[in-house]
């Protein structure tokens, strides 16, 4: 039962002890507390709500400052937490309201999952977004190097449900599994992940060890 909010910094390069450089992405951890316990007598299903991220007062809701308010802030902090997240669980009696998550529940070499929203691209065409190869550029084909083609039957005369065509692309979330931990750096709170991670620099991402769902 492992799992944590980051921010994601970067990519670069780490050079392993065979001598081969391997791509990694940079996730920093800043503080997470958890701000709620859910169960299923109660609330209908079992979850562990986490707060981070910090944000001036004036720009949270009123709602989420309320369901804060007893929250302990970290040293030196006025600001108020701006983001909450749940994490869906069958056992979450280990955990108690103001808990801290900590990176050094997380093990080198060990496999995990993340999820972000992955980079919006836009209203983009077939071409681009499902990876059609366009119409034939031979002759009397005049202007149909990246058009869908086809769209439909005859018969039925309409346009099927789920038919892939142009449309707007990307900011969806995406979740890429069995990650290595590479390295991590317990001073600076920051985790080192092979290959790529969904999303910008500075999304947030979710951390879960590869049994939670």
């Amino acid at each position: 039962m492992k799992f944590t909010l980051a921010k994601k910094i970067n990519m670069t390069q780490v050079f392993g002890e065979d001598g081969k450089a391997r791509a990694v992405t940079v996730l920093k951890m800043e503080p997470t507390v958890v701000s709620q316990i859910k169960t299923k007598e109660k609330d209908g299903y079992s979850a562990v709500q986490v707060a981070t991220g910090f944000r001036k007062e004036k720009n949270i809701s009123k709602p989420v400052l309320g369901h804060l308010k007893d929250m302990p802030l970290p040293e030196g902090r006025k600001e108020s937490f701006a983001t909450l997240k749940e994490f869906r669980l069958d056992d979450v009696f280990s955990l108690n309201k103001g808990d801290s998550l900590m990176i050094e529940t997380f093990d080198i070499g060990e496999s995990v999952n993340v999820a972000a929203i992955s980079k919006g691209k836009g209203f983009q065409g077939v071409v681009k977004r499902h990876g059609f190869h366009g119409g034939p550029r031979s002759h009397g084909q005049k202007h149909s190097e990246r058009e869908p083609g086809s769209i439909g039957a005859t018969g039925p005369q309409r346009v099927f449900k789920g038919l892939r065509m142009a449309g707007r692309m990307g900011n969806d979330r995406t979740v890429v599994k069995n990650l290595k931990i590479v390295d991590i750096d317990k001073e600076n709170n920051i985790m080192l992940v092979s290959g790529a991670v969904p999303g910008r620099r500075g999304t947030l991402v979710e951390i879960r060890s590869t049994n939670l769902k």
